[in-house]
């Protein structure tokens, strides 16, 4: 993978984890309930569960590359028109409201528990795996080792996702009330660059 196209990928990765969703809200309020430290029980869960969909969106994008050339091009264009479908409901979609986290019971806090949730949150939503389908072939090069490709597109996009998870979980006492106020400004923000990602990123060569 070119250096320029890893490094335009690992700034949509850092805006994509910016962007709320189940998994950055469950690590909110396990970050205000339980502290950053027990939290990365529930950010080793969330990237367990990314790493396994990734895999499967990897298995079935080189699947379909195998079976004709063109297919690289159909995924790009797909998936830009989906990306700018997501940035059109995120856009829409108002400000998070979050309920108080406190009294949350000692069992609650257990690490185990608190894995089982990071993972079920991550891979119980059918919409991830048509994202990572949508997302990732925008940055593959089919002249290039595919499983190489692969490889390094799963590890920054977890292991960035853990550390912004980390950040949210350590600043959730001050990120909520923000979220709350100002949250479908930012929604609107991320919208946008999510719309405009999808109609850029499959003209790119």
């Amino acid at each position: 993978m070119a250096l320029h196209t890893w490094t335009l990928y690992f700034l949509a990765v850092i805006g994509l984890s910016l962007t709320p969703g189940p998994n950055s809200l469950l690590v909110l309020a396990h970050g205000a309930a339980h502290g950053s430290r027990r939290t990365l029980w529930t950010i080793a869960g969330g990237a367990t569960g990314f790493a396994a969909l990734i895999g499967l969106s990897m298995l079935g994008i080189g699947a379909l590359l195998q079976t004709t050339a063109s297919a690289l091009l159909v995924l790009k264009v797909a998936g830009g028109a989906y990306l700018i479908w997501l940035g059109i409901q995120l856009w829409r979609s108002p400000s998070i409201q979050l309920k108080p986290a406190e009294g949350a019971s000692a069992a609650q806090g257990r690490g185990r528990v608190l894995f089982r949730q990071g993972l079920l949150s991550a891979v119980s939503n059918p919409k991830v795996l048509l994202f990572y389908g949508a997302f990732l072939p925008q940055f593959i090069d089919p002249q290039r080792d595919l499983l190489v490709q692969f490889v390094w597109l799963a590890a920054t996009f977890v292991i960035t996702e853990a550390v912004v998870e980390f950040v949210i979980a350590s600043l959730a006492h001050r990120v909520r009330p923000w979220l709350e106020r100002s949250g479908r400004g930012f929604n609107r923000v991320c919208g946008t660059l999510f719309a405009m990602m999808g109609a850029a990123l499959p003209l790119t060569r």
